[in-house]
C-alpha cells in the first residue's frame, strides 16, 4: 500500500475534531479513507460537524460520534457504530488526552483519578476495542508525550498516565500481531495548540519554545501538528513493519 493511498480503508481518530485529531481525520479523508471523527464532549461538537463537513465538501466520506472513552461501553459504540456504517474498521488512532501540570505535594485524588482515567483508562478500552473488532492487517496508534522521557519538575501525573500506554502498545503488538496487526505509540513534543497553552506560564512557554535541538527552524520553536501527521500516516500505511514501538517526534525535545 502506498504511503498516498487510503482508498476503500475505514479510520477512527479518537478525538478527531480538533486540532491534532482534526489533521490526521483530514489527512486520512484526503487519502481516500473513510473517516469516524470521534469527541468527547458537547464543547466540541461544532468542530466535530466542521471536520466532517470539510471532509465531505472535499469529496471524502465521514461522520461524528460522541461518546466518553472513560466509559468502557462507550469504546465498543464508537467501532460498532463505524462497522455499522462502513462495514469494517482498518485503522484506530487515538489522540485523547488532559494534562494536569502541580508538582506532586499539590496533586490531589481526584486529579489522580481523573487524569488516569482519561489518559490511561480509556487507552487500554481504545486499543482493546481495537483488537477485538479491528479487520485483519489492521494499524493501531495511539498519541503519548515526549515528556515520557524529560527530567523535569510539576509533570508527574501527566506522563505518568501516560507510560502505560507503552506498555499497552507492547503487549497489544504481540498479542494482535498474528493477525497482521501493528501497533505503535508517538510522542510528539509540545505542540502550537490551546492543548499546551492552558497549562504554562509566560516563561515556561518560552522556555519549551527553544528547547528542542530543532526549534530555531520551527515556526513557533513548538512541534507544529503538522509534522505529526505524516509520522502517523507512515505508521498505519508503508511503516507497517514498525510494531510494538514508541517513536518521539519532537524536533529534539527528549530523547532516551
Amino acid at each position: 500500500m502506498s504511503r498516498n493511498d487510503l482508498k476503500d480503508k475505514v479510520a477512527i481518530v479518537g478525538g478527531g475534531a480538533k486540532n491534532l485529531g482534526r489533521l490526521i481525520s483530514l489527512d486520512f479523508a484526503k487519502k481516500g479513507a473513510k473517516v469516524v471523527v470521534h469527541f468527547n464532549s458537547d464543547g466540541t461538537k461544532a468542530d466535530a460537524d466542521k471536520t466532517v463537513s470539510d471532509i465531505i465538501a472535499a469529496g471524502g466520506e465521514a461522520f461524528a460520534i460522541q461518546g466518553d472513552l472513560t466509559v468502557v461501553e462507550n469504546n465498543t459504540k464508537l467501532f460498532d457504530a463505524a462497522i455499522e456504517k462502513y462495514g469494517k474498521v482498518d485503522i484506530a488512532v487515538n489522540t485523547t488526552g488532559m494534562v494536569i501540570k502541580k508538582p506532586i505535594v499539590n496533586v490531589t485524588e481526584e486529579d489522580y483519578d481523573k487524569i488516569f482515567a482519561v489518559n490511561s483508562k480509556a487507552a487500554f478500552f481504545f486499543l482493546q476495542e481495537a483488537g477485538k473488532k479491528l479487520a485483519d492487517n489492521g494499524k493501531i496508534c495511539t498519541i503519548v508525550s515526549s515528556l515520557l522521557a524529560a527530567y523535569t519538575n510539576d509533570y508527574a501525573i501527566y506522563p505518568g498516565s501516560k507510560a502505560p500506554i507503552e506498555h499497552y502498545t507492547r503487549a497489544a503488538s504481540k498479542e494482535f500481531g498474528p493477525r497482521g496487526i501493528s501497533v505503535t505509540a508517538v510522542g510528539p513534543g509540545p505542540m502550537e495548540t490551546p492543548f499546551f497553552y492552558g497549562q504554562e506560564t509566560e516563561g515556561s512557554a518560552a522556555y519549551n519554545k527553544s528547547a528542542a535541538a530543532l526549534s530555531s527552524f520551527s515556526k513557533t520553536g513548538l512541534t507544529d501538528p503538522e509534522d505529526i501527521v505524516p509520522l502517523i500516516t507512515f505508521l498505519v500505511t508503508d511503516g507497517w513493519w514498525i510494531t510494538g514501538q514508541t517513536i518521539f517526534s519532537n524536533g529534539g525535545y527528549t530523547t532516551r
